[in-house]
């Protein structure tokens, strides 16, 4: 039976793990916490690791855990940037990352946001929590259905986002390089200049690659929004500038601004930090902007059908490992 460690499992996820192996029997240890320097001994001796995105699968880690033999990396997670594919490839390790989960959990969440920060309902509850039950001026907004939504990444993301906006009776404009037909029939396609400057929100899904759209999201790209509009990103914090966007909110250009990712995240994001002030400068001041900013720790994956899919097929990325050496999910 193979030894597989499971690094960064919360209690709610250890269920899921249990229950999916039923079908693999795969001998499980499940850390709590992300692979860490500090933590690595949890893993000697196992064959397999699992791993997500705040998990260190470095070449210090990954160098010490093959002499104690390590065959598999597995990393529950789209994105793949905290393995180290060199050491990977040197150690003649075999990774395989999840290809994509249920699109809904992002998609839910960006639509939550965008419509919290549109209807201002953060800043109203915050209110009535301490028994001021007036209304006031900046609680008026305009209904969605009144909205245009501008969608950057049609993929399956942003198309589903966009079908939900499309259900609450928004305008839906979108943004790809590729135009799939699918989600033509759900967007209206334009440049993404006329994107960025019809839309009342707009909904980031686009992938990152750091040699085209690192900090897309800037000064020039908001100078082009509509006064008040919404800002909304679940996919990479490496996409935005948050200097232009504090700028943006503090001038009123944006009306509000919400978000899944930073850059740098792992400073803060699974952190328990109340009360205290944030080491970097920019988080701490984007903090300080709530109701207009709203901030959630990377949990647009945090649902039942996306923890399924990701657990489920890491589980099958193994199986294929064992019983024919590849798998279609292998990343080098």
């Amino acid at each position: 039976m193979i030894k597989m460690v499971c690094f960064g499992v919360r209690d709610t996820e250890v269920e899921y793990f249990n229950k999916l192996n039923e079908e693999y029997g795969y001998n499980l240890k499940l850390v709590t916490s992300g692979l860490t320097h500090d933590n690595v001994d949890e893993a000697i001796g196992a064959e397999a690791i699992m791993v997500r995105g705040n998990c260190k699968a470095d070449r210090r880690n990954l160098e010490l855990l093959k002499e104690n033999g390590l065959k598999y990396v597995l990393t529950r997670t789209v994105g793949f940037d905290h393995v180290d594919l060199e050491a990977v490839k040197d150690l003649e390790l075999k990774c395989a990352r999840v290809p994509g989960y249920s699109p809904n959990a992002i998609s839910e969440l960006a639509v939550t946001l965008s419509m919290m920060l549109l209807r201002h309902t953060a800043y109203t509850v915050n209110r009535t929590s301490n028994k001021n039950f007036t209304i006031d001026s900046f609680m008026f907004s305009k209904e969605i259905r009144n909205c245009t939504v501008g969608v950057l990444g049609t993929g399956r993301i942003g198309l589903t986002t966009a079908k939900l906006f499309k259900g609450l009776g928004a305008k839906v404009l979108g943004y790809d390089i590729f135009q799939s037909d699918e989600a033509k029939e759900v967007v209206e396609f334009k440049s993404l200049d006329e994107v960025i400057s019809e839309s009342d929100v707009i909904s980031i899904h686009m992938p990152y690659f750091k040699d085209s759209n690192y900090h897309i999201i800037n000064d020039e790209f908001i100078s082009k929004m509509k006064d008040g509009a919404i800002l909304v990103n679940t996919a990479r914090g490496e996409l935005q500038d948050l200097e232009a966007i504090i700028r943006a909110i503090k001038s009123g250009k944006l009306a509000g601004f919400g978000t899944d990712v930073l850059e740098g995240e792992s400073q803060v994001f699974f952190k328990d930090l109340n009360g205290q002030k944030l080491e970097n400068e920019v988080f701490e001041e984007l903090v300080n902007l709530y109701p207009r900013v709203l901030i959630t720790p990377h949990m647009g994956s945090y649902t039942d059908e996306a923890l399924i899919n990701m657990i489920g097929i890491s589980y099958e990325n193994l199986k294929e490992f064992i019983n024919c050496g590849q798998c279609k999910n292998n990343i080098v």
